[in-house]
């Protein structure tokens, strides 16, 4: 959703930290629970600008989702990009190197995704998942696509079968590190991106494998 033209006529920077402010705010509290005039308080203005600037709350979570989605395809699109032409191996752990990278580096982004996941209360809620679930699909079919051309994969190897295993892997992947509870034993953290590329680079290899059979 675009904002209104008050918002972008405002300078850039007190567009970002109204931005960064309404991440911090929707990764605290979820939907229901971010209050818009905390939010104003925090940034020190009235809540009716808030208002004007993004119509309603939906609004504002609508403009600050868009926001995050595009950084996200930006990363995907780097891992993608930056590795063309080399091994699949290669490749995937680039993409979870570089998810996990991007968690780490855009935690509030990261937290308002998990809330989603959990819970019902973020309006458009299946329709905005929808959205991330197919952006992801977007850059790895292409990567699929390419490996079975080269001869790395077989023929046979459903393209969307094989998407969906690889949606599925780098979501729980980052999620294990994210989250404690969601470990089962790797002993990954957000903490030691060290570690996360020593398991990325095992995990790849284990991937691209494991498509070949069956």
């Amino acid at each position: 959703m675009d904002a209104s033209p008050t918002f972008q006529n405002i300078p850039e920077d007190k567009q970002r930290r109204v931005l960064r402010e309404a991440r911090r705010e929707f990764a605290e509290g979820g939907f229901l629970g971010a209050s818009m005039n905390r939010l104003a308080a925090r940034l020190g203005i009235a809540k009716g600008s808030i208002f004007k600037y993004f119509g309603n709350k939906e609004g504002l979570f609508s403009r600050v989702f868009d926001q995050a989605v595009d950084r996200f395809s930006a990363t995907l699109r780097r891992g993608r990009d930056e590795t063309v032409g080399r091994p699949l191996a290669e490749r995937l752990e680039s993409l979870l190197v570089v998810g996990t990278d991007f968690v780490r580096e855009h935690p509030d982004i990261y937290r308002i995704y998990l809330k989603m996941l959990a819970g019902g209360d973020f309006p458009l809620r299946e329709s905005l998942l929808g959205r991330v679930r197919k952006l992801s699909a977007k850059f790895l079919t292409p990567i699929i696509d390419e490996a079975k051309q080269a001869g790395e994969l077989p023929q046979r190897l459903n393209t969307a079968l094989a998407v969906f295993v690889l949606d599925a892997v780098l979501d729980r992947f980052v999620q294990a590190q994210a989250q404690p509870f969601m470990d089962t034993g790797l002993g990954q953290t957000l903490s030691d991106p060290k570690q996360c590329r020593q398991a990325a680079k095992h995990l790849a290899a284990m991937l691209a494998g494991g498509f070949h059979i069956g």
